[in-house]
């Protein structure tokens, strides 16, 4: 792993694919406009570490998005070599904030647009570290269909470090080749054939849990590399839209699982308890890992906090019978 991702390298040195296939297509998803209008807040800086990769293969960024996207014309001078697709058929956007359904759809839409060997995932909240790109590469040599990668903070605060707990403290590094869960989608990458053997799973949204299930199910491996780094960066954070985002993610959740009948109602009910054992599973993964012990500590109460904020979203969606949006037939 090396330095810190965000100090200024001499000159970009990532090598854009002008023509012909690129080796490496990098999909990246706009998952910050949770609770505000997209900005290029987040995503400048996110790009701006991709253009700065150190040995790159030849590659590609893909940046889907949504209509009416506010400082994306600027930002598309300023990357030239990225492309910029314009969305206008989303399903799932609604215009308004407190919904993020439609992240999936745009990640859909870029996996579809890609054109390497490997498709690599993130969101625009993470910063590469400057060997993402051909560590991923070098990951890929193996037998694998896909590879998960390790997420580190780089925000500071302790309620940012609280977030960065509930969402991605499990992929903090060390990690291992076979660790017992699934990669997050801000930082995995598919040989684009696997992922064209299971095209039904994704080809109208693009779920992690859906898509890591299938291949798994196709019989093709998922592993994870600790040399596969990008960092979180969250910007304008405070506790009420902590809380408010976890909510939201937290009913986008269960509203996936799709419950009916009795078994939302029970699920429900246990929803009651999920505050302890998804918090019980953090203290137990920090020790296992044996990193960040002091910052969580401080962190907890934040932590416990935001967790059942979560929980209380998926209780929501099993007491409403909500689900996930489908397009229309």
């Amino acid at each position: 792993m090396t330095g810190d991702p965000t100090e200024e390298s001499p000159e970009p040195q990532a090598r854009m694919s002008a023509s012909g296939d690129p080796v490496l297509s990098v999909v990246v998803t706009i998952a910050s406009d949770t609770l505000h209008p997209p900005s290029i807040d987040h995503l400048r800086p996110c790009l701006e570490s991709l253009a700065r990769q150190h040995n790159p293969p030849a590659m590609e960024v893909i940046v889907p998005h949504q209509p009416e996207f506010s400082g994306m014309i600027e930002l598309g001078k300023e990357f030239p070599a990225v492309r910029f697709l314009e969305i206008c058929d989303l399903k799932r956007y609604t215009g308004h904030s407190g919904s993020r359904e439609h992240h999936n759809e745009l990640r859909a839409r870029g996996v579809k647009a890609a054109r390497g060997e490997i498709v690599a995932l993130t969101e625009d909240h993470a910063v590469a570290d400057p060997d993402w790109c051909s560590s991923i590469v070098e990951a890929h040599r193996k037998p694998v269909a896909a590879v998960g990668g390790a997420i580190e903070n780089a925000a500071p605060g302790l309620l940012n470090w609280a977030v960065y707990f509930r969402e991605f403290g499990q992929y903090q590094n060390p990690l291992r080749e076979k660790e017992a869960f699934d990669p997050s989608d801000v930082n995995v990458s598919y040989k684009r054939s696997a992922l064209a053997g299971i095209r039904d799973a994704w080809s109208d949204t693009f779920e992690e849990r859906t898509v890591n299930w299938a291949i798994r199910a196709s019989g093709r491996r998922i592993t994870f590399s600790p040399r596969v780094v990008v960092y979180q960066k969250r910007m304008n954070l405070n506790l009420a839209s902590a809380l408010q985002e976890r909510w939201i993610w937290g009913r986008s959740y269960g509203a996936w699982r799709g419950l009916s009948g009795s078994s939302r109602f029970v699920w429900a009910f246990v929803s009651l308890g999920l505050p302890v054992i998804l918090v019980a599973r953090a203290i137990a993964t920090i020790a296992r890992k044996r990193r960040n012990a002091g910052v969580f500590l401080k962190a907890l109460p934040l932590l416990i906090l935001i967790t059942a904020a979560w929980c209380g979203g998926e209780m929501s969606a099993y007491l409403t019978g909500a689900k996930a949006t489908r397009p229309p037939a």
